[in-house]
């Protein structure tokens, strides 16, 4: 909700695409906005401007949950009946997993995701068929993807991969694999406005704090323990979820193996995508963990049961036909989670006075605790002094200065020094920001520990800009996404189809 309600506030202030999070550690800032896709912060950006902030949490899921669902349902109905595809429908928007996001976890960019997954498997499916468009269909939903969550995004495209390949080796169809990889480059390239800053400023960042103990892989596979009473509570309360999940998944596919009949594709990449993401779940599978490219930054080995669920609901609809049995199915894995949420941990919640402190800490410039990962590289937000000034000498007393503006991207100010002096200003020092002294370009430098920028006035008046500019990266970035979004286009008109008719005399 704070990305959110800064979102808004750049929004007011003309800024369109923020890329600095101003108000993150109190104030000192952080480039959140350059390395968590927009997808999710911009829809929760747009609520918070319709809606009082109390209720977007709750309109941000029932949106998402809609869009899971109505996903699931236009896939289901390639193969299902329509009352069938609605249950599979039903049951996806709010499987277990899901409700885990959003009344403990409050992953709402990861929620989001979950209506990509249905998207996927037709678009893969579809593959199958002539033409360019089915490339561009699923180019589109793997864009989609680094857009909205890049954990998700990794298991989408592992995912799509995977499936590919079995789908290539079931239809004896190697052309597949080439219309897939396409597919990803396009991908890749519309997404670049996002995927290549990202990329490239990692290195300017603390980004190995995404990794650090406690989130990483080897600390969160089912069932595991560490030295943290809250986090073995939580592991312990999403591995029942999980297990009673994988059992009834299990019943599922024995059940409906015997009556696959024309549905046996579905059903084999159903069934091989559902013992995969069970497998990843599992210590056993660390290897996979530590060696797979980029595999690693999923972090959180149980977040796979957001595509579980997409294998299961339909599993579930294709394995059972009485209404009565998918009731008692879906409710033995509520009632577990029921269970673990009394025993083990209950959910947990803002309320609405919570949210109001929120809105007015964001609206009094006090900030946020921010996000350790995308703190500069170097940096220690817990070193920082709360209650510091804007600009300050390096002892850390206050300098009188005129100023003019201190917004999230451009601060302006006049200094008077009697002598050449050095400003420490209440700004972590990001490569991107760049300063000029009197219309001339200065080099900063960097504060140990804190990481506050440094700037040398010389003596006399200076009027100081200090502006969080373009890089290259971004302007390349923003490029290659034009380019790819050009020849999608393109290629789309191109394939249309066309009204022939004959001329009669």
């Amino acid at each position: 909700m704070f990305s959110w309600m800064e979102v808004l506030g750049q929004w007011r202030q003309g800024i369109v695409y923020p890329r600095w999070a101003a108000l993150a550690h109190w104030g000192y800032g952080e480039a959140r906005f350059l390395f968590y896709p927009p997808t999710s912060w911009t829809l929760g950006a747009a609520l918070g401007a319709l809606l009082p902030w109390k209720l977007v949490p709750g309109a941000y899921c029932w949106i998402v949950l809609t869009l899971a669902g109505a996903s699931m349902y236009r896939f289901a109905r390639e193969w299902l009946s329509a009352p069938d595809a609605l249950f599979a429908a039903a049951f996806y928007a709010v499987n277990p997993y899901h409700l885990v996001i959003v009344y403990w976890r409050s992953a709402y960019a990861e929620l989001l995701a979950a209506a990509l997954l249905p998207v996927l498997l037709l678009s893969l499916l579809r593959l199958k068929q002539p033409g360019i468009r089915p490339v561009l269909c699923l180019s589109l939903t793997l864009a989609a993807a680094w857009l909205t969550n890049a954990p998700a995004a990794v298991m989408i495209h592992y995912s799509a991969a995977g499936l590919a390949v079995l789908l290539a080796a079931r239809e004896r169809s190697w052309r597949l694999l080439s219309r897939a990889g396409l597919a990803v480059l396009l991908g890749i390239g519309l997404a670049s406005f996002y995927l290549l800053p990202a990329i490239f400023e990692e290195k300017w960042v603390n980004i190995g704090e995404v990794l650090a103990l406690g989130v990483r892989p080897l600390d969160n596979f089912l069932f595991t323990t560490i030295a943290d009473v809250d986090h073995n509570r939580f592991n312990l309360l999403v591995s029942c979820v999980a297990l009673a999940e994988i059992g009834i998944m299990g019943l599922a596919i024995w059940r409906s193996h015997a009556s696959r009949g024309k549905k046996e594709t579905l059903w084999m990449l159903l069934t091989a995508w559902g013992a995969v993401t069970t497998l990843v779940m599992f210590s056993i599978s660390n290897p996979l963990w530590q060696y797979l490219p980029k595999f690693r930054f999923v972090q959180l080995p149980f977040r796979w049961l957001l595509c579980l669920n997409a294998a299961l609901a339909l599993l579930l609809a294709l394995a059972t036909r009485r209404w009565l049995t998918r009731a008692l199915a879906v409710a033995a894995m509520l009632a577990v989670l029921l269970m673990a949420s009394h025993d083990i941990h209950a959910p947990w919640w803002d309320n609405a006075s919570d949210i109001q402190e929120m809105k007015e800490a964001m609206l009094a410039g006090s900030g946020n605790e921010g996000i350790d990962e995308y703190v500069p590289a170097g940096a220690d937000p817990y070193e920082v002094n709360q209650r510091l000034p804007p600009i300050t000498d390096p002892s850390g007393n206050a300098v009188p200065v005129q100023m003019i503006k201190w917004g999230p991207i451009e601060k302006h100010f006049i200094v008077q020094a009697s002598q050449p002096a050095t400003l420490t200003l209440r700004l972590f020092n990001y490569p991107a920001w760049q300063v000029a002294v009197n219309d001339r370009p200065v080099t900063t430098s960097t504060m140990e520990v804190t990481g506050q920028m440094l700037m040398p006035v010389a003596t006399g008046q200076s009027d100081v800009r200090v502006h969080f500019g373009r890089t290259l990266d971004r302007t390349i970035g923003d490029i290659v996404s034009a380019i790819s979004l050009i020849l999608l286009l393109a290629a789309w008109i191109a394939t249309r189809p066309r009204n022939t008719t004959n001329a009669t005399a």
